[in-house]
């Protein structure tokens, strides 16, 4: 028994009421009551306190066996690594297992078919392609050049549709096409121009101008390339180049035309749109000195005189000059006296005979 009025220092509850960091028992858990709870510096216990650890759980490494701000550290680590390592619960998706492929029949072996090896040919050139190498070799001699533009051909496609369903042209069975514009426009240019019209010889020392307006049109046929022309374009109106035309065209794919037919031509015109070509390097045709290859007729979008959008025929031409007599200035004048015509088919009017 002690003295009166005396508390023994193990029974002393009030200090332990500070949860278990010293005496009896009290807050959750940080330690038992009496002389047996772990002991902790001031740090070691504020660092528990923020991680909620029981001292009890804590091995001190002080001295009695006191716990230090270390130990604590040490010990929330390891409760981080524990936590890290536990083990992830096991996929519980089944298994769905593939079939297995059956084992691939084998193929029965090829027949080996030895190759065909077909002679070399030889066919001698003649006739129109022995005229046409001729020509062109004596082309590449010209020193031509270039110049290309667009054609709108809006108004004419609307005249073209008028006059073709007309008696005058149905009585006569004419197919009234684009071409027979081209040419007599070419021809009426022509007559403002015509060193485009000329010839020039061998020695290049004389220009000839050609008084009768032979033009011709590139033709493809079942015996190759060839350019018969229509003769005295100037004095014929649309209606007859159609209809020369026609006999041209029919002639040269039954194999029928004649020498005079593919002779004496002084302009050409090639139109490479029949087989959907835009542009193209025409070659002139020698002694002629200039050549137009006309592109297909195409519906465009295009700005009118008031800024709107509008649907447009638009065709591209091609020009082929002789440089040594036609300038480039001379040919961009010529091209746009031609495409004027053709653009405002109303000119025409005025300038026929």
């Amino acid at each position: 028994m002690g003295r009166p009025g005396f508390t023994p220092r193990g029974d002393r509850g009030g200090r332990g009421g500070r949860g278990g960091f010293g005496g009896g028992g009290g807050r959750g858990g940080f330690g038992g009551g009496g002389r047996g709870a772990p002991r902790g510096t001031p740090a070691a216990r504020k660092i528990a306190l923020e991680h909620n650890i029981n001292l009890a759980e804590v091995t001190g490494t002080g001295r009695d066996g006191r716990i230090l701000k270390e130990d604590i550290v040490k010990h929330v680590e390891s409760l981080k690594k524990a936590k890290e390592e536990v083990p992830k619960p096991l996929d519980q998706t089944p298994i769905i297992e593939k079939p297995v492929p059956e084992p691939i029949k084998s193929l029965p072996t090829p027949v080996r078919i030895p190759p065909v090896i077909e002679k070399d040919t030889i066919e001698p050139i003649k006739g129109f392609r022995k005229a046409m190498v001729k020509t062109m070799t004596a082309s590449l001699k010209i020193p031509e050049f270039g110049y290309c533009d667009e054609v709108d051909l809006t108004e004419l496609v609307e005249v073209r549709k008028l006059l073709k369903d007309s008696a005058a042209v149905k009585d006569k069975g004419i197919r009234l096409s684009y071409m027979p514009f081209f040419i007599k426009a070419a021809s009426l240019a022509l007559r403002h121009y015509p060193l485009l019209n000329s010839s020039l010889d061998e020695p290049c020392e004389n220009i000839t101008y050609k008084a009768a307006h032979n033009i011709g049109l590139a033709m493809d046929t079942p015996n190759g390339l060839v350019v018969p022309n229509v003769k005295h374009v100037q004095a014929l109106s649309v209606l007859d180049v159609a209809q020369e035309l026609s006999r041209l065209i029919d002639a040269g794919l039954r194999g029928a035309l004649k020498q005079s037919d593919l002779t004496g031509g002084t302009f050409t015109l090639s139109n490479i749109g029949s087989f959907g070509g835009t542009y193209a390097k025409p070659v002139i045709l020698a002694p002629e000195v200039a050549i137009g290859a006309l592109g297909t007729i195409q519906a465009l979008p295009r700005f009118d005189n008031a800024g709107n959008v509008v649907k447009a025929h638009i065709m591209q031409v091609s020009w082929s000059a002789d440089h040594r007599v036609i300038d480039g200035a001379t040919m961009a004048r010529f091209s746009n006296l031609w495409k004027s015509y053709l653009e405002k088919p109303s000119l025409l009017l005025l300038e026929l005979k």
